[in-house]
């Protein structure tokens, strides 16, 4: 009864004061009928009280995501069964789900009876333009009286996570630098280029199966020789990604850096798909391998919380990407660098590594004045003047770039870029 009366909605605590007003006024003018009014004013919200305030429901709750993981701007449906244990029939229910302000509003739905033992389920969608990992729930439940004159909350503890994850843009296929830099047996030597006359072989060994005897260079050497069983190519590339502050511009999802973030899931899950053993590295600290099984969610959900770092550095990110010499090819994702910050990224080309580098103009993301986009376009092409001299591939993006029109220059070159860096180069210099 307590909780009950702790309950009273505004309109049971109206009915009280005007039951207090009635029954004063009753007894100053003497009116009996007044008076009975007053108790009947008094008594509704009491039994309301009462009747939910004794409620002991005992309500079971599911709920699913369909599904769990979405990209930016993607909706996820959200479905929520609740299940009367007790074998009492419940009253009125209000749901109420809650969301952080970047799903929308907390859904309201209202279930007007529950018999014993009976389950109802309700949906609703929910849609996020911000990447992330977000909470759903916990669900409030809220008991009420059918006059609307108390209210009680119950909630339940457990929460879903949705994970919104960068937009992913198919890739057309490219033939890149580098592909070929792996590792196996199959490394020196192949049948598909060589024919099957220089199949790679060694001398037969007890227990070797028969049925690959290779009788042609048995006739050759004299003694029995078996085929050398192949390691599959093992092509591994590596994708990093530059969370400096200093950076990137722009705000919201138009900025720079959540262009940078959607094209590493873009290149990421393009090359798994091409047969890329990957690597993952950020600049906040994240270095992830993609394994067989869930490697693109497990790239995806890193690149869905990654964050600007205010005081990250070049260095850093060179350092990190260098604690494990893999080779093979290395795709960078850069925003504004200076000259003496692309020298230093000369030091990633170490072990064979072939590299691209996608190095974004963010000051494009800027509205600037013509003297000083003079003097940014002049340190852009100073900087990828030095990266190309360093041995990169470079690729510019520019403001409104799509990913899948720049991507075959990562395949071609960066002949015609070399060009216009060492024009502007030439141009801009003595812009001051």
């Amino acid at each position: 009864m307590r909780d009950g009366l702790r309950g009273l909605t505004t309109r049971g605590r109206s009915f009280l004061a005007a039951a207090l007003a009635a029954a004063v006024s009753a007894v100053i003018l003497g009116e009996k009928d007044l008076l009975r009014v007053a108790v009947l004013l008094a008594v509704l919200p009491l039994l309301a009280a009462a009747y939910v305030g004794r409620s002991r429901y005992k309500l079971a709750c599911h709920r699913s995501l369909e599904p769990h993981r979405v990209p930016v701007g993607a909706s996820s449906r959200v479905v929520l069964r609740l299940q009367n244990m007790s074998r009492l029939p419940t009253g009125t229910l209000l749901l109420e789900d809650r969301l952080p302000y970047a799903l929308g509003s907390r859904p309201r739905v209202v279930l007007e009876r529950l018999g014993a033992h009976q389950a109802s389920s309700v949906a609703y969608t929910v849609r996020a333009d911000v990447r992330g990992r977000y909470e759903v729930g916990p669900l409030v439940v809220r008991l009420t009286d059918p006059f609307g004159l108390c209210e009680l909350s119950r909630s339940f503890p457990s929460v879903d996570r949705l994970t919104v994850i960068p937009q992913v843009t198919p890739l057309p296929s490219v033939r890149l630098p580098g592909e070929y830099a792996g590792s196996g047996s199959s490394r020196a030597r192949s049948v598909a280029v060589h024919g099957e006359d220089d199949a790679a072989t060694r001398e037969y060994r007890m227990g070797d199966d028969l049925r690959r005897v290779h009788w042609k260079s048995t006739a050759r050497t004299g003694e029995l020789m078996v085929r050398r069983e192949e390691q599959p190519w093992e092509s591994r590339a590596t994708v990093v990604l530059d969370t400096r502050g200093y950076g990137h511009h722009g705000d919201g999802p138009t900025a720079s850096f959540e262009w940078a973030v959607s094209a590493a899931a873009s290149i990421a899950v393009h090359l798994r798909q091409a047969g890329y053993k990957l690597r993952l590295v950020t600049g906040d600290g994240a270095d992830v391998d993609a394994t067989e099984g869930a490697g693109d969610g497990l790239l995806l959900d890193q690149l869905a919380e990654v964050r600007l770092d205010p005081r990250g550095d070049i260095t850093t990110l060179v350092q990190q990407v260098r604690q494990r010499g893999d080779g093979g090819l290395i795709i960078g994702l850069f925003g504004t660098v200076s000259t003496a910050e692309a020298k230093l990224l000369a030091g990633l080309r170490g072990n064979g590594a072939t590299c691209v580098g996608f190095l974004l103009d963010s000051s494009t993301w800027l509205h600037l004045p013509p003297r000083a986009r003079a003097e940014a376009d002049h340190a852009h092409g100073a900087a990828a003047l030095a990266l190309l001299q360093s041995g990169w591939r470079v690729v510019g993006v520019d403001h409104g770039a799509r990913l899948p029109a720049l991507w075959p220059q990562a395949g071609r070159g960066s002949q015609g870029f070399a060009l216009r860096a060492a024009l502007a180069e030439t141009v801009a210099g003595g812009v001051k």
